[in-house]
């Protein structure tokens, strides 16, 4: 089943590290997969944003003009892009940063304060894996938590273990809150 996602934030808070693990887990698992990433000319701090397709069989186009699910990791993407989500999907937005109210009441909303949360894991570099986390908690059909726990083995597998370990415990967390949004 064809599933597109959205990641948008700024550069610098892991937008198109996120769409890259999430495609290159989807690809691991036996799907096809494309990613397109769109961003300024600023490496920190400028708009960024990339386009993530999965599906069964082949992909004849990475655009899609209503994403499945939207990731946004600040208020100006929550601003910019929440209107490419389509009714009936997956809205997992950043309340460390999105502090906007959500009003649409057509969408799932998982509510996950990213930021708080990895830097009580103690490394704000893992919001984008809290993130991944709740996609893979409200069950939107993506990736699953085994494959990406493979990925995150594979991508921090040789560095330090803390390092693996915060990964899998950031997946963990953000898998929690999206599994409570979704049980509402």
């Amino acid at each position: 089943m064809k599933k597109s996602l959205v990641v948008s934030g700024s550069g610098g808070q892991g937008v198109m590290s996120s769409g890259i693990m999430v495609a290159q887990t989807a690809v691991a698992a036996g799907k096809c997969a494309t990613y397109l990433p769109e961003y300024g000319p600023e490496q920190r701090g400028g708009s960024a944003k990339c386009t993530v397709v999965v599906n069964d069989t082949e992909i004849i186009s990475p655009l899609a003009s209503k994403c499945d699910t939207l990731i946004t990791m600040n208020e100006q993407s929550y601003k910019k892009f929440g209107a490419s989500l389509k009714a009936g999907g997956v809205l997992i937005a950043n309340t460390s940063r999105v502090i906007s109210p959500i009003t649409r009441e057509d969408i799932v909303v998982v509510a996950v304060p990213a930021d708080d949360i990895a830097v009580e894991l103690g490394n704000i570099k893992c919001a984008n894996i809290v993130l991944i986390g709740a996609l893979i908690g409200a069950d939107a059909g993506i990736i699953t938590e085994e494959a990406m726990l493979n990925s995150l083995t594979a991508k921090f597998g040789s560095k330090k273990q803390e390092v693996l370990d915060l990964n899998k415990a950031a997946l963990a967390k953000g898998i929690e809150f999206g599994k409570a949004a979704i049980a509402k």
